[in-house]
């Protein structure tokens, strides 16, 4: 049996359960290109234990994500960020689209420099803003305006676009005020171009989720970041301890409460990401939750799937 998605969204129609306990269907996800590698990795492990059911993983970014799930075309909406409360919420309240948030993972937004970067080791929150403020566009050029001990060089910046739940979250955290961003960057909701990017010249940064420098550490430095207290270096232990701030962030799913009501295979996928997170956060090289974290996950989930 496959599943048949309606015009009006992404509700878990014609997916179930056979006699035998097997399932079937089509799970619809989207948002966070950061959240995007946990969630396709649940869904290849789950898809081992239910070969019938399949997980779609899209990476409009958080808010574009978001979008689409407040009018009914997905199931779970990926998020680097809380769903917007005055812009957001409003739009799912109309559409009677009901959720609930789940935290299944933490991040180290990672600010990284290209390998063959040899004078970038730590940026403290200070430089970060002249880097990046608004202020900064077409007058913050070169790498001696953030530090005079930097060389003469021309910064290439890489980041991501507006419709990202991490463009929102940095730029909140480090200029002050969410969306507040120079424009004259290189911007892109794939983070793999942003690798790329970065990558490719020893004079650029860029700044994206702890996964993707996790899976590009060959040829990417990640730079320290110093908020008043030293140098820290972002990592699963200093996102844990809190040490690594302001750019440590929980990482969400916002699974549709109807469609857990209507698919069972939602339910049971929702279950198993919830049982088996250790499992898929390590398999996707992402920063677990903490034993507290997890606890909640699982409660929540239990409440939301009935399981």
């Amino acid at each position: 049996m496959s599943l048949i998605l309606t015009a009006c969204g992404g509700q878990a129609e014609g997916g179930g359960s056979g006699d035998d306990g097997s399932l079937s269907g089509e799970i619809v996800t989207d948002g966070s290109s950061t959240v995007q590698p946990l969630t396709q990795v649940a869904g290849e492990l789950f898809k081992e234990e239910q070969p019938d059911v399949n997980v779609s993983v899209g990476t409009a970014g958080t808010g574009g994500g978001f979008e689409k799930f407040c009018i009914g075309e997905t199931d779970i909406s990926n998020a680097s960020r809380p769903i917007d409360e005055e812009e957001e919420v409003p739009v799912c309240e109309k559409n009677g689209i009901e959720y609930t948030e789940l935290q299944v993972a933490v991040d180290a937004l990672t600010v990284v420099v290209s390998a063959e970067n040899d004078f970038v080791t730590c940026l403290t929150t200070d430089e970060l803003a002249t880097l990046w403020g608004p202020e900064a566009e077409d007058k913050i050029t070169t790498w001696d305006q953030v530090n005079p001990d930097f060389p003469s060089e021309e910064i290439e910046l890489f980041g991501p676009g507006t419709d990202s739940g991490t463009f929102d979250y940095f730029t909140d955290v480090i200029n002050g005020e969410e969306g507040a961003s120079r424009s004259d960057y290189t911007s892109s909701e794939d983070d793999n171009t942003l690798v790329q990017g970065v990558a490719g010249s020893p004079n650029a940064l860029g700044y994206f989720g702890f996964s993707y420098y996790e899976e590009n550490a060959d040829s990417l430095k990640a730079v320290e970041i110093d908020s008043g207290e030293g140098c820290v270096p972002p990592s699963p232990e200093t996102a844990q301890d809190g040490t690594y701030t302001p750019l440590a962030r929980p990482l969400f799913i916002y699974p549709s409460n109807s469609a857990v009501e209507e698919g069972p295979e939602l339910a049971a996928f929702l279950d198993f990401y919830a049982e088996s997170n250790a499992e898929i956060a390590e398999a996707a090289k992402f920063i677990p939750l903490n034993e507290e974290q997890s606890t909640e996950l699982q409660q929540k989930t239990s409440e939301l799937t009935g399981s």
